[in-house]
């Protein structure tokens, strides 16, 4: 089984500028319970659908697989709850570790994210210095729960 296992931490974006301009992210949810995800990404010109389960923790079983970006432009279109998650997506490299910095747009605009994938729950996570709180526990990160309660709204 895939299992996603991850750590997620608030930006302070006066202390982090992006290397480039990252890769553009348009996601939707056909199925945010809390049980079971599923999710239409496509990023850049690549499209993915995604189930994943309930969270234990930091770890979640995750299933991923590719699909023909046109099949998930009409899903996103005609099929995925409003509103859909836009976000630029940087990768950076701190300490031997990728970290994922997620600039989100439209109603969640204002909101940035840093996420760090682990090899278990337990690993030590040498944290940047433009990483602060860590809300890795709270679900109103999570982006199945923006689509929800979007940024704009807190």
């Amino acid at each position: 089984m895939a299992q996603e296992i991850e750590r997620k931490y608030l930006v302070d974006v006066a202390r982090w500028r992006p290397a480039g301009q990252g890769a553009r992210l348009v996601q939707g949810y056909l199925s945010s319970r809390k049980e079971c995800v599923v999710r239409v990404r496509i990023e850049d010109a690549v499209a993915r659908l995604t189930v994943k389960g309930e969270a234990t923790g930091i770890s979640r079983a995750e299933f991923e697989y590719p699909i023909p970006v046109a099949d998930a432009e009409v899903m996103l279109a005609t099929l995925c709850q409003r509103p859909l998650i836009e976000k630029q997506r940087h990768r950076e490299v701190h300490n031997g570790k990728v970290w994922e910095i997620d600039v989100f747009a439209g109603e969640n605009r204002g909101l940035v994210l840093a996420e760090v994938e682990l090899a278990s729950e337990h690993e030590v996570v040498d944290v940047p210095p433009w990483a602060t709180q860590e809300v890795s526990h709270d679900a109103r990160y999570y982006n199945s729960s923006l689509i929800a309660r979007p940024f704009s709204s807190w």
